[in-house]
């Protein structure tokens, strides 16, 4: 593909950004306290994709774009590229996590028991028309959330363990692995066939759309895999470092997560079947993506549909590379498309001389 430059210069280029600021509108801290505290869900949604937790600059960077959240998934990877890298957190266990909601499709009852929390599943969808008449909402803001999650039982034995232990999913062999030894997806490109490490690294700051995309596909029957819902996990997990100087291990604070295992039926040995395990985690609570992630850690790889392949699902779904190369062809591509325009030029002029030389010779006879 070529490439040239667009008329105008830098003093266009300027007053296309002025106009896109004043369009806008004013940038303050007001805006990204309001997004903040009223639009969590997107900021989770955004740190996920970027691989970074941190509401504030969240919040700054979707009130920056206006929110358009590619770019403002864009603007928090590359603020994250500045960020030295100073340790290395330990693993987050399942059963370690501050869990506010845990729900199973597989099971009614279940070891710990399940916690709807905080869900709109079993509501009337609605658009609350009496804001826009000036009336507030009947929520009770004054209700104390902290105290409400510390007052019930907040952590939970992972479903998978039970599972093993009753035989119905294959034993794991420990994992020696130190953090700092797991290839890091943010720093080292994808090289297949990918490592599991790497998979669940890509599907964990995939973008939502795109997972949800392919993993409905397989869903709906195009891929190998139907599944059952394990688990579906929201909580609160303890960033756990350990002291440079003295060795003690702390926490430097809490991240929401939310983590979701499906099963489904394991074609393995006839005379000892067990079940087969996907495995999805992410950053803040995005309940729909950790469920299509998990579909798409459990089929990919299988033989069938595009959306089992590794390399189609992960690079179709990294959300900057994806939406920067469909963003890119409103570049100037005008040397590539005028030399498509000049060969259809040019056959169509040498059918116009064969269709004359055609009907010369006719009169000639």
């Amino acid at each position: 593909m070529a490439y040239v430059a667009a008329r105008g210069g830098e003093a266009a280029i300027l007053e296309a950004e002025r106009l896109y600021k004043v369009m806008l509108g004013p940038l303050g801290m007001a805006q990204v306290r309001m997004l903040t505290d009223h639009l969590p869900y997107l900021l989770d949604r955004v740190m996920g994709e970027a691989s970074l937790y941190a509401p504030e600059l969240a919040a700054l960077a979707v009130a920056q774009t206006g929110g358009d959240l590619y770019e403002a998934v864009l603007l928090l990877r590359a603020y994250r590229s500045t960020q030295p890298r100073l340790a290395y957190a330990a693993p987050i266990e399942q059963d370690a996590i501050t869990t506010v909601r845990r729900v199973s499709a597989a099971f009614k009852d279940i070891p710990g028991g399940q916690v709807l929390g905080p869900t709109l599943d079993y509501s009337h969808r609605m658009l609350e028309m009496n804001v826009l008449r000036g009336q507030p909402t009947t929520t009770n803001s004054s209700v104390d959330v902290s105290s409400t999650v510390s007052s019930s039982p907040t952590v939970f034995p992972a479903l998978a363990a039970w599972q093993r232990q009753a035989g119905l999913l294959p034993e794991i062999t420990a994992d020696t692995t130190t953090p700092d030894e797991i290839p890091d997806v943010t720093r080292e490109p994808l090289l297949f066939p990918v490592s599991r490490s790497h998979k669940l690294q890509s599907l964990a700051r995939g973008d939502t759309g795109g997972i949800l995309a392919l993993g409905y596909a397989n869903m709906r029957g195009y891929g190998a895999v139907h599944p059952t819902i394990n688990e579906v996990r929201l909580g609160y997990a303890d960033v756990i470092l350990t002291h440079p100087v003295t060795g003690v291990h702390f926490s430097a604070g809490q991240v929401r997560v939310s983590s979701a295992e499906i099963v489904t039926n394991f074609a393995g040995d006839p005379h000892d079947p067990r079940l087969e395990l996907g495995f999805s985690a992410t950053l803040g609570w995005n309940e729909v993506k950790v469920i299509a992630a998990s579909m798409l850690d459990l089929s990919m790889g299988k033989a069938g549909h595009a959306s089992q392949t590794p390399e189609f699902v992960l690079y179709h779904t990294e959300p900057v590379e994806s939406s920067g190369f469909c963003i890119h062809f409103k570049l100037p591509h005008y040397v590539t498309f005028q030399s498509s325009l000049e060969a259809m030029r040019g056959v169509k002029q040498l059918e116009r001389a064969d269709d004359l030389l055609e009907m010369a010779e006719k009169v000639d006879a």
